[in-house]
């Protein structure tokens, strides 16, 4: 049949048939999970289990809008917020959904990728996606997130919000460490 490929041979950029077999070009790196990934998928579910605790803790035994105490520097309180961090985007549901899920979606490709196997990459990445997850949870179960700790001046989060927050800080310590023990290696 003219034009058709048998096994073994592939079309050339020109148009010809190559007899050389197709290479073929991985879309993601390589992925390898191993015994020792296990504690930071440990941790990743811990921060999910105690944000789910604290907010089902929250949910349950406080009126909504409720604080404890009515005053001072550290308020344990009972708001939603159907938005993103800090009150943004309200009402983007399913848009914030969707991209939690694309972001968990990335921290798994790189909490596996050799590449990124520092310690402390591999811990800020576990509790991002910890984080996530536990945000996602409430969002698809309720349509908003339950916050319930309340510092003056600062919109109210919960232990997922500061797992992500302690997560970033762990990268970016992480890639500035990484990067001085680079500079003084080629010094």
């Amino acid at each position: 049949m003219p034009g058709a490929v048998s096994r073994g041979r592939r079309l050339t950029y020109d148009g010809g048939v190559s007899e050389s077999p197709a290479r073929r070009i991985p879309l993601l790196p390589p992925l390898q999970a191993s015994a020792r990934d296990g504690w930071f998928l440990g941790l990743a579910l811990c921060v999910v289990g105690l944000d789910q605790l604290t907010k089902w803790a929250i949910r349950t035994n406080l009126d909504f809008g409720e604080s404890i105490p009515e005053d001072g520097l550290l308020r344990i309180v009972h708001f939603t917020n159907s938005g993103a961090a800090f009150g943004m985007f309200q009402g983007a549901g399913p848009l914030l959904a969707l991209t939690s899920i694309i972001g968990m979606v990335a921290i798994a490709v790189y909490l596996f990728n050799p590449g990124f196997a520092h310690p402390a990459v591999r811990a800020g990445l576990a509790l991002m996606l910890g984080g996530a997850v536990g945000n996602l949870i409430d969002r698809v179960r309720m349509g908003e997130v339950t916050d319930f700790i309340k510092v003056p001046h600062w919109p109210a989060f919960n232990v997922a919000d500061s797992a992500i927050t302690v997560g970033v800080v762990f990268l970016i310590a992480a890639m500035i460490w990484t990067n001085e023990g680079t500079k003084k290696s080629d010094d």
